[in-house]
């Protein structure tokens, strides 16, 4: 089996067991998300889902937010972590939200990585949830389990494993591959305990089982 046939058998095995896969951040608009992905940086998905609650019912527009301080939103987003770069960052994105694009999120991934606090990751996100073009996220969960499989050759760098997929992962499947990734993360070939293989959907095309 080819690394590139041992991908697409990969994607179809998880899109079986994951056919509903979604991102797991609760948001009914598109800075909503911006916002939620940005708390979600060591922290869990369920967590920020209930602080931005609170967050987005004071301030229910991209225009409200940006005209609070920073002080204001670490006040309420600090159960999440890392309060005043978070809301730093939350801040000033609003604000060139508002001043320099409209009041709309940009759908091009050049202008995404402009605003403040906005990595490669939350792009990607954005770009594949929001606006259904190809994208590729590569959080904790895509790389230990595409370096698990087989799929990259022990790469750890964000960047570099988001550079190695785009190379065997078509690109309309990207973004449901890796949420499915988060998924089977999760349930299955978990990082703090030991990897249920047992029950694995892979287990007889994964590296990590000694298949090559």
């Amino acid at each position: 089996m080819t690394l590139q046939e041992k991908t697409l058998e990969v994607i179809r095995r998880l899109a079986e067991e994951y056919p509903d896969a979604d991102c797991t951040l609760d948001y009914d608009e598109a800075w909503k998300l911006l916002v939620s992905v940005r708390l979600a940086a060591q922290c869990t998905d369920e967590r920020v889902n209930i602080i931005v609650e609170k967050l987005f019912a004071k301030y229910p527009s991209i225009e409200a937010l940006a005209d609070a301080s920073p002080e204001e939103i670490e006040a309420i987003v600090k159960p999440c972590g890392l309060g005043k770069s978070k809301a730093r960052d939350i801040s000033a994105c609003m604000r060139m939200l508002r001043d320099d694009f409209g009041g709309k999120i940009p759908d091009q991934f050049d202008d995404l990585m402009k605003l403040p606090g906005v990595g490669r990751k939350s792009a990607n996100l954005i770009m594949g949830d929001v606006f259904h073009k190809p994208a590729i996220v590569t959080d904790t969960h895509c790389i230990r389990l595409v370096n698990r499989i087989g799929l990259v050759d022990q790469i750890k760098e964000p960047k570099k494993v988001e550079m190695a997929l785009w190379k065997i992962v078509p690109p309309e499947e990207g973004s449901d591959f890796c949420h499915r990734l988060v998924y089977h993360g999760r349930a299955v070939c978990t990082a703090r305990t030991k990897p249920y293989c047992d029950k694995c959907c892979l287990k007889d095309i994964c590296e990590k089982n000694g298949v090559q």
